[in-house]
């Protein structure tokens, strides 16, 4: 399932592209453009905008009415009423471009990142659009665990 993500949800986009899902967030666009981008590119709209979801039903456009402020509740909302808890596929997809990842040979990522990074990782991605190398860095571990508490409903960790 793809998304066009209103304005307001920016961190649920980010946290969407995490789960592997194809979201395209503006920090700044019409509701007339984001309805286009839904209806033309049949995503299915994203927002907390109730006269946004009352315009995109009365075109014929997929919406979800999302209900919380909370980033997490918002990610949490998409999965489970849109039923995508079997479709997360996490860190595949680049933060920055919502393009799907390749993977990189350790050997083809010698140029692209630090010798500290080569030593110490060995498994490595690319984003073919922007040419972003992503690997699991001291970060992961959070990241993971935020995503198992996103998938079991529990309450995120904080650090």
């Amino acid at each position: 399932m793809t998304f066009v993500v209103d304005c307001m949800l920016g961190k649920a986009a980010k946290w969407l592209k995490i789960l592997g899902f194809d979201a395209v967030f503006f920090s700044r666009a019409e509701d007339d453009r984001l309805l286009s981008i839904a209806r033309d590119e049949r995503r299915t709209l994203l927002t907390r905008d109730h006269a946004l979801v009352a315009r995109a039903k009365a075109r014929g456009v997929a919406c979800l009415l999302i209900e919380s402020e909370v980033w997490e509740e918002q990610v949490r909302q998409v999965l489970v009423d849109l039923d995508l808890l079997g479709e997360v596929r996490p860190f595949s997809r680049c933060v920055e471009c919502n393009v799907p990842l390749k993977p990189l040979s350790r050997e083809n990522a010698a140029n692209l990142v630090a010798p500290f990074v080569l030593e110490h990782e060995k498994e490595f991605s690319l984003c073919p659009a922007c040419g972003r190398v992503f690997w699991p860095g001291t970060h992961h571990e959070d990241m993971e665990a935020k995503i198992v508490a996103l998938l079991k409903g529990d309450t995120i960790p904080i650090s």
